[in-house]
């Protein structure tokens, strides 16, 4: 299957390796996770799509300020279970695209990796903490894959 980048504010089935995993040696995800599509940039020297992802997950944040809340209405329409779910923006995971940790969606037809897009405003809200963490120099980046 062909894979063409996907668009910054998509969800995507991929492997996403934490960054206290990585840390502590660990190479590969103990599972898949629908993290979402940050930021994508175009290496100019090689053509390819570098892309930025954050984990979405079900543990609440420490701080309000670590993550951004994935609206129920939301997690329906891209087919999520129906746990309150969080966009983590203290880390993330950056690779070049395809790469060997995304997924096909287990069920979906035709076969796909995207989930879907979320929101313009959510994703805005998603990129202001990140960016805001960063600032603070509260994000750990675990790069894959390069």
């Amino acid at each position: 299957m062909k894979l063409d980048p996907p668009q910054h504010g998509a969800i995507i089935r991929y492997a996403y390796l934490w960054a206290d995993e990585h840390r502590l040696g660990r190479e590969e995800a103990g599972k898949d996770r629908p993290p979402l599509v940050l930021a994508l940039s175009v290496r100019s020297d090689e053509g390819k799509t570098e892309v930025l992802v954050l984990a979405v997950t079900h543990s609440p944040p420490e701080k309000s300020t670590d993550a951004v809340a994935l609206p129920a209405e939301v997690k329906r329409r891209l087919r999520l279970d129906s746990a309150a779910s969080y966009i983590v923006t203290t880390e993330a995971n950056a690779f070049v695209w395809p790469g060997p940790d995304v997924r096909p969606i287990p069920g979906r037809s035709p076969l796909s990796v995207v989930y879907g897009m979320i929101p313009d405003a959510l994703l805005r809200a998603v990129a202001r903490s990140f960016l805001a963490n960063r600032k603070r120099q509260r994000v750990a980046m675990v790069l894959r894959t390069h």
